[in-house]
């Protein structure tokens, strides 16, 4: 068996420009949120907006895994999930859990839920995503199990430097000719087209800017006079990505 790579998110953290690193690379199998179907199709704990959803996909967790295990009885694969798809139930899966090496992707919950809302502003407390991984995160770390942290912001400013970082963490080779792409995205990117337009039609990640801080705080306080529940969901998950973040590792 081959290790299936996992990088745990939240939406709108930067985690689809990460995947896309992580495909150019060439050698892993990458899927795409492989577990979505299973949260939102076989347990239906909401309906997801924007997602078209594709046929010939497995749609329970117990598909899903036996997927991603036959998959990498071939080669190494690589997903980009949410922890709250699988938590907590993940922790009691040993034949899954064994395979994989963890890593955590975390982005300023400011930007995250102004993005999020943007695009759902129904999106429930659970689906900010920040506690789950903080949770995810912890029960590993008491299980003795390494999962390297990185920050969005700090894969804008050193792109190469903290992705570098991250797979010499998890032991994967040097791969500099992935941080720059030319290809069309990938095909299963299209099942949720509207959430990814800016990494679909991106060349590479840009660098972030003093500039474009400020107007995400700006436009988070316009979010909250229109949806005051948005504050309150960046309250509660504020000390988990704290919490993350002081473990992120750096370039």
């Amino acid at each position: 068996m081959y290790p299936i790579y996992a990088l745990w998110s939240h939406p709108r953290s930067m985690s689809t420009a990460m995947e896309r690193v992580m495909r150019e690379r060439g050698d892993l199998d990458c899927h795409h949120e492989p577990f979505m179907y299973d949260y939102y199709l076989h347990r239906q704990v909401r309906q997801m907006p924007h997602f078209e959803a594709e046929a010939d996909r497995p749609i329970s967790y117990e598909d899903v895994r036996a997927m991603l295990l036959e998959r990498s009885a071939h080669g190494p694969v690589f997903i980009k999930d949410m922890s709250y798809y699988v938590m907590p139930r993940i922790m009691d899966d040993a034949a899954l859990s064994d395979a994989l090496v963890n890593c955590f992707l975390i982005r300023d919950p400011v930007a995250s839920i102004t993005s999020y809302f943007k695009l759902d502003p129904d999106a429930t407390l659970e689906e900010i995503g920040l506690e789950a991984q903080a949770n995810h995160f912890n029960a590993l770390v008491e299980r003795g199990i390494n999962a390297p942290v990185i920050c969005a912001e700090d894969v804008r400013g050193d792109t190469a430097g903290t992705i570098g970082a991250l797979w010499r963490a998890i032991g994967l080779p040097p791969a500099d000719h992935a941080f720059s792409w030319q290809d069309e995205q990938p095909g299963d990117w299209k099942q949720v087209g509207e959430w990814h337009g800016t990494a679909s039609a991106s060349t590479g990640i840009a660098p972030i800017t003093d500039k474009e801080i400020a107007e995400k705080k700006r436009k988070f306080a316009a979010l909250v006079k229109e949806h005051p529940r948005a504050q309150d969901y960046l309250d509660h998950h504020l000390p988990y990505y704290e919490m993350l973040k002081s473990h992120a590792i750096k370039a």
